[in-house]
């Protein structure tokens, strides 16, 4: 889903609750990489592994001039064969430490990673979920934005509202620019290289 898709999706649901709950929960994501300054996890299921949202964060990364955004995939079958940025397997949540922030997404509760999740959280890791709600990993985690099966909206779409919000500078003051200022950013934006390809 590109910017102006988008755009007329946050359209639609102007009025709704979900534009605050995503701009709300993208907040608390990108406050917590940017305070700690550690890296962000992102952690699916063996069944559900959070590809797209992985390659919008890093795509938001570039875009806002965040690093912190862009993250390192968990995968549950990752092989020492595949690309660096495949490589990364479930002993990483283990080995994350104070400062670093893991976002489980998941649409059912992980079971399997309960245990992890529970180690990195008391390690000082700042726990965040994007799923059904409720359960073991919602009383772990520091925030939760639930997704229900009955929502008006699915998983997939919710992640795109939350990257594009976590890319967004909300709770910075926004001085009026000039003009020149305007087109030297847009320049810039333009001319960047562009993000990785997954």
């Amino acid at each position: 889903m590109d910017a102006v898709r988008v755009a007329l999706l946050r359209e639609v649901l102007a009025g709704t609750e979900w534009l605050g709950a995503t701009r709300r929960f993208a907040g608390v994501l990108r406050g917590s990489v940017v305070a700690h300054g550690g890296g962000l996890l992102l952690v699916g299921t063996p069944a559900y592994e959070p590809w797209h949202l992985a390659a919008h964060l890093v795509d938001e990364a570039a875009w806002s001039g965040t690093p912190e955004l862009a993250p390192t995939l968990v995968r549950h079958h990752a092989h020492p064969c595949d690309p660096a940025h495949l490589a990364v397997g479930p002993g990483r949540i283990e080995a994350a430490r104070r400062g670093e922030t893991l976002l489980v997404v998941a649409p059912q509760e992980p079971a399997h990673l309960l245990e992890r999740v529970h180690a990195a959280r008391r390690a000082g890791v700042t726990v965040l979920a994007l799923g059904p709600g409720g359960g073991e990993l919602t009383a772990m985690a520091h925030d939760t934005l639930a997704v229900p099966d009955a929502a008006e909206l699915d998983l997939d779409t919710v992640q795109h509202l939350v990257s594009a919000a976590a890319g967004e500078n909300a709770g910075a003051p926004r001085a009026r620019r000039g003009f020149r200022d305007r087109l030297s950013r847009l320049a810039e934006i333009l001319t960047a290289p562009p993000p990785a390809p997954w």
